[in-house]
């Protein structure tokens, strides 16, 4: 963002003014012109940096810098990160012996995306969609319900 017309403007703004007063105030605003543009140009970052910070504190957890680029400020924008949705909470129904078995599974990494995707697609959590895998590979040895709105589904022995 380039300064230079803002204190221009001001510059310009003050010479109109001191050409009211006579030949003498204008040359009294001529020499004041060039120490007030270091004033100026500090006292518009204050004014950008108020500004950003405000903005801030409306985005959070979203954000915006001011940074300086040579003489001339940039905003820079960081946006907040996309909500990732928790993972969706399936019933496993416990077999007959009560309980559950905790196991680290460890699957080739050319698995993932498709494992996602299927679980994804079929509306549950990766974990939901192993035990359907491996109940289904057993034969449907496994039981699973989903309550949605009224409306059941899973493994049915």
């Amino acid at each position: 963002m380039d300064l230079q017309p803002y204190v221009d403007a001001v510059r310009h703004e003050l010479g109109v003014a001191a050409a009211a007063g006579g030949a003498e105030a204008e040359a009294l605003a001529e020499r004041l012109t060039a120490p007030l543009e270091s004033a100026l140009r500090l006292t518009l970052l204050e004014a950008l940096s108020e500004a950003a910070e405000q903005i801030t504190r409306e985005l959070a957890p979203g954000s915006v810098h001011l940074r300086l680029s040579g003489r001339d400020p940039e905003f820079a924008v960081e946006p907040a990160e996309p909500d990732v949705a928790p993972p969706s909470v399936v019933d496993v129904a416990d077999d007959d012996a009560g309980g559950t078995w905790r196991v680290s599974l460890r699957l080739p990494e050319s698995l993932r995306a498709g494992v996602e995707a299927a679980a994804r697609r079929d509306g549950v959590s990766v974990n939901a969609w192993l035990v359907r895998a491996a109940a289904a590979a057993l034969g449907g040895s496994g039981r699973q319900a989903r309550t949605a709105d009224k409306t059941f589904s899973g493994w049915v022995r």
